[in-house]
């Protein structure tokens, strides 16, 4: 038996992950925004900025087309280049942040972001470093990096099972306060919502397909305090995250009402701000 065999004889998502792939792509990306490029001697502040980011992919058309025209043969019911299956997708994500500056010490940032991938012709997986995740630092901070869903999916052990808490659509909603302390100290308060789903009904993933008369009961939510030191060129940012909704299966849905500081509580330190 093979290594492959041995650790993922009958889970797809995890046998992809190892075997080799070949991606050959085509994308495009946009960035959008308003911010000007602060000046320290001046005392104007820009009241209201905003930034639009959008990307689309698309991956293994032409090597299809080819491999049509060409009548070549299918291997493991899949064509191949270089004896490597290549992946077949389309995918596109899109994210929007507004802030609005009250003084030039307070302000309010919120963001939506979300996306979509599909698989077809040649894949039946989106390759897993192209699937979005949950949670983490810039995601839904109630939750360690992919530890959230996807849908309803309820994870048993988030080490042994990170390769099946990742999802093919993913939605996120923010609202953050922030405030100026003193010297480069700034804090912050935030709520937090979102969750990722798949497209498919994968059975190593079950809750986890989306559906459109239940996904808005899959919204995980959080919400925390956060502290950062500003040093202009660079931002450090520790936000402590606590679960207000759990939409996974067979967990305590409502965290909120009873938190739990070692169960329900995560705390994130990154650079930058989170959106």
């Amino acid at each position: 038996m093979n290594f492959i065999d041995e650790i993922a004889p009958s889970n797809p998502l995890l046998r992809y992950s190892y075997e080799d792939h070949f991606i050959m792509l085509i994308g495009y990306n946009y960035y959008r925004t308003n911010k000007r490029i602060a000046n320290p001697k001046s005392k104007m502040f820009q009241q209201n900025v905003f930034t639009i980011r959008a990307s689309v992919e698309t991956s293994g058309n032409t090597l299809y087309a080819i491999s049509s025209l060409s009548d070549a043969k299918r291997k493991g019911g899949a064509y191949k280049v270089f004896c490597i299956q290549y992946a077949q997708y389309a995918k596109a994500d899109a994210d929007y942040t507004y802030t609005h500056n009250f003084t030039p010490r307070t302000s309010m940032a919120a963001h939506i972001g979300m996306g979509i991938g599909v698989p077809y012709g040649n894949s039946s997986v989106i390759p897993f470093e192209k699937r979005f995740y949950a949670g983490g630092a810039n995601g839904v901070r109630g939750w360690g990096v992919r530890t959230l869903g996807p849908g309803s999916y309820n994870s048993k052990n988030s080490v042994s099972d990170f390769i099946n808490q990742c999802g093919d659509i993913r939605l996120f909603m923010s609202l953050e306060f922030r405030q100026k302390l003193f010297w480069v100290l700034e804090g912050a308060f935030f709520v937090d919502g979102g969750n990722i789903w798949t497209i498919r009904n994968y059975e190593n993933q079950p809750g986890g397909v989306f559906k459109f008369n239940k996904f808005y009961k899959e919204i995980a939510a959080a919400y925390g305090i956060g502290l950062r030191a500003d040093f202009s060129f660079f931002l450090l940012r520790l936000d402590m995250g606590v679960k207000a909704y759990n939409p996974a299966q067979e967990q305590e849905p409502w965290p909120l009402i009873h938190p739990r500081w070692n169960r329900d509580t995560t705390f994130h330190f990154s650079i930058g701000y989170p959106f």
